[in-house]
């Protein structure tokens, strides 16, 4: 097929050209290559608008440059050097305007998502982020190879990586992001606060020399005062940033710090601030072009935080008068022509109690949540990314730069909430996500079957709203969008947002980075044990259903004149009623706490009664705290086609309706099998009513018996486990040593996290199984205590 350049000058140019392409394509089929490395798949282009764009989730942007003349036409083909929901958003932006995308995928990412959008794959290396993602060489190998013409490298691994932009620079390849002057400048926390002071904007008290030396660095912040913030000078994602309240705890955070700063971002070096108790974080959407113009997108509040990361983020920044906002505005841009910026950037700023800012760092890159500032701009900036690199101008002057409403984005982590915010990884089991349409997005690269690995950010998906009146109406929407979503696999963030959103201080809009601390007790309620009966009964039919489903393959009924023992294998024929036992533990907060003591439910019918299917059951449950037991009649059928047809044993995910004494209830069931399990032998999940009920099944006693001397082994405390695949870091403690509860005895880290494990009980180390730099799987004995 011949190339084509897109000019902007004519939409009948660009109708046209889409026409050809389409044509020409509609035929085509993916090509196969011998060599594996690479995946071709056929061009999709979608049709032009010259007025507004709508991007693939549905969303109206309007087009800023339909009107100008004389612009440089975009590249004919970029690569994305980065993986997941990064890579994702970017094709969606480069498909709509005609850009062909080449994806890169590390040996865990063949299947993803942002691979099978792509126009082309490649393979660029190992799992491990520094054989893959952050390899310099062979991306630009890749490129090469590919004959792309620019390079976006996303948010994360190498976006503000100066080398990386030099050496494209050197290839003749276009970095889409600021110059490599640009970003050593802004990169280097120390030099850029050098910067800002210069360009009059505002910085935090503390030492941002090249002095590294420990006793130096403790002088230096006796001099500043504790409490004291720790900051790798290149670090960003609250990776290399601790917090000091005590002189005793600055030497092992001063240490932690310098080496995730070393592993992350290949420099160790660190500068010390002044940490302002209770701020807030509000930051700044600032563009610059290649002929010297610049302004601001509005201000996103990112105060709401965990381990230093953000987790929910909104635009405008509540409660901030129109003067502050302004000098926010003014300062950010000033900070930008400080160092002659190119394309997207963020600039941070903290403020005080007294609504005094002071400039934290620059962000050169687009920022994980400009989604947020996209809703009540309207524009896709992502777009004004790939203009502004092909050579042409903002098209927008400040004065024309809308806000419109207000927007949220929550992010959705693999990790448990009550254990500190742990990551956790596994397989996404069932994944349903809200409705998307002009006012929800949904960000991701992960759907059900998809891996959440150890080797990159434990991050699912964004889930952004947007509403055109006010901040309350956005919250109401994000809080009934949090409601639908489902996620079952690694534990999730997802409950933990939804109380979050619904708290009466954020809805007040008092946000602060300690408000999750501050909080705690109300943002982590203690969860009721017993959950309404009708949870335990939705779990008892639904297992009937599926067990007379599954061992009726022949589809047949009682009301065909079978017996009923040809299908109902561990039923009971008891008086007059054929009857069948479950026994379910409900998990309180379906992460942390034990399981409760079970209750049973015995689901019952008359054979002599019309059942034809067996969708109308009696419902007995007892229970440890029920003096006496309660009958219910109940009844189920598939949603969408009105009766509970059979289904394979490893359907999952099915939406059932059921009826509990005459109240009707539309719920999602997933069962998990849990054979791996000491305890128990099938986990299930309840989606009702836009909350998730989570209950497991025992194994019998006697099963639990033979059993007795693992189950011991893995209760055992004398024990320090691995929670989650890690790599060993640092070993804290010798054998022999003396310790105390709540010592630190190892530094893991995971999902470029670092976590101290701290013994939970007083005594001295025995046996240490692990070494440095060694992986240790979910489970696996680090340390004995004796």
């Amino acid at each position: 097929m011949n190339k084509f350049k897109i000019s902007k000058n004519s939409s009948k140019n660009l109708e046209n050209l889409s026409t050809i392409i389409f044509n020409s394509n509609k035929n085509l089929k993916p090509l196969k290559f011998k060599n594996q490395n690479f995946i071709s798949k056929s061009l999709s282009v979608n049709s032009f608008s010259t007025k507004s764009i709508k991007d693939s989730n549905g969303l109206n942007f309007f087009n800023p440059w339909s009107k100008q003349n004389n612009l440089k036409p975009l590249f004919d083909k970029i690569l994305i050097a980065n993986r997941g929901e990064v890579a994702c958003r970017i094709i969606k932006t480069a498909r709509k305007l005609g850009i062909k995308t080449v994806a890169i995928y590390s040996d865990v990412d063949l299947e993803s998502r942002h691979v099978n959008m792509a126009d082309e794959a490649y393979r660029v290396g190992a799992a491990e982020s520094t054989h893959s993602y952050l390899n310099i060489e062979k991306i630009i190998q890749i490129c090469i190879q590919s004959n792309s013409q620019a390079v976006h490298p996303g948010w994360g691994f190498l976006s503000e990586r100066a080398e990386f932009a030099e050496k494209l620079k050197q290839a003749n390849i276009t970095f889409i992001g600021p110059p490599s002057s640009a970003i050593v400048s802004m990169g280097s926390k120390s030099e850029s606060k050098e910067i800002m002071t210069r360009a009059g904007v505002p910085c935090v008290p503390g030492y941002h020399g090249p002095n590294q030396d420990p006793q130096f660095l403790k002088n230096e912040a006796e001099k500043i005062g504790y409490p004291i913030l720790i900051k790798a000078i290149k670090g960003g994602g609250g990776k290399g940033m601790k917090i000091v309240f005590k002189p005793d705890e600055f030497d092992t955070q001063l240490e932690s710090a310098k080496r995730e700063g070393q592993q992350s971002f290949g420099d160790g070096t660190v500068l010390l601030e002044k940490y302002l108790l209770n701020p807030r974080h509000v930051e700044v959407q600032i563009f610059g072009d290649t002929l010297g113009n610049y302004v601001h997108l509005n201000e996103r509040d990112c105060s709401v935080q965990r381990r230093h990361q953000k987790i929910i983020e909104e635009a405008p920044a509540p409660g901030l008068n129109s003067q502050l906002r302004s000098e926010l505005g003014l300062k950010a841009v000033a900070a930008a022509k400080a160092v002659n910026y190119v394309g997207a950037g963020t600039v941070e700023f903290i403020l005080d109690s007294s609504e005094k800012f002071y400039y934290m760092e620059m962000n050169t890159r687009l920022q994980v949540e400009h989604p947020i500032t996209e809703m009540i701009t309207g524009q896709d900036l992502v777009q004004w990314q790939l203009e502004i690199a092909s050579g042409n101008p903002i098209p927008l002057t400040q004065e024309q730069v809308p806000c419109i409403g207000h927007a949220f984005e929550a992010r959705i982590y693999a990790e448990n909430p009550r254990r500190n915010f742990l990551p956790d990884v596994g397989k996404l089991i069932h994944v349903k996500t809200p409705q998307e349409n002009d006012s929800v997005r949904v960000e991701t690269g992960a759907g059900t079957g998809d891996e959440i690995s150890v080797h990159y950010d434990p991050m699912i998906a964004k889930l952004v709203v947007h509403s055109p009146k006010d901040r309350i109406s956005a919250l109401k929407l994000l809080n009934q969008k949090l409601h639908e979503y489902q996620i079952i696999g690694p534990s999730t963030n997802i409950e933990f947002l939804k109380s979050l959103s619904a708290h009466p201080e954020f809805v007040a809009g008092k946000v602060e980075t300690g408000f999750i601390d501050k909080y705690k007790h109300e943002l982590f309620p203690t969860c009721p044990t017993n959950p309404a009966e009708e949870v335990i009964i939705n779990a008892s039919l639904y297992s009937a259903m599926k067990e007379i489903g599954t061992r009726n393959s022949r589809n047949l009924s009682i009301a065909e004149g079978r017996c009923p023992w040809d299908t109902l294998h561990g039923w009971r024929l008891g008086g007059t009623k054929i009857s069948r036992k479950y026994e379910f533990c409900v998990l309180p907060d379906h992460i942390s706490s034990p399981p409760t003591q079970p209750s049973q439910v015995t689901m019952s019918f008359s054979p002599d009664k019309p059942n034809p299917t067996f969708t109308s059951f009696e419902a007995c449950v007892s229970g440890p705290e029920k003096a006496t037991p309660s009958i219910h009649h109940v009844k189920a059928f598939d949603v969408v086609k009105h009766k509970f047809e059979l289904f394979d044993s490893g359907h999952n995910g099915q939406e059932v309706v059921t009826i509990v004494d005459g109240k009707r209830s539309l719920i999602n069931h997933v069962t998990q099998d849990l054979n791996g399990s000491n305890s128990f032998s099938e986990k299930h999940h309840i989606f009702a009513r836009g909350e998730l009920f989570e209950l497991v099944v025992p194994w019998p006693q006697w099963k639990l018996q033979l059993l007795k001397d693992k189950v011991e082994q893995r209760t055992n405390s004398n024990q320090i486990r691995a929670v989650m695949p890690s790599k060993v870091i640092k070993l804290m403690v010798k054998e022999g040593d003396q310790i105390k509860a709540g010592d630190g005895l190892i530094v893991l880290e995971a999902m470029k996290t670092e976590v101290i494990v701290r013994s939970s009980i007083d005594g001295t180390v025995g046996d240490i199984q692990v070494e440095p730099n060694g992986m240790v799987n979910e489970g696996q004995v680090l340390i004995n205590i004796k």
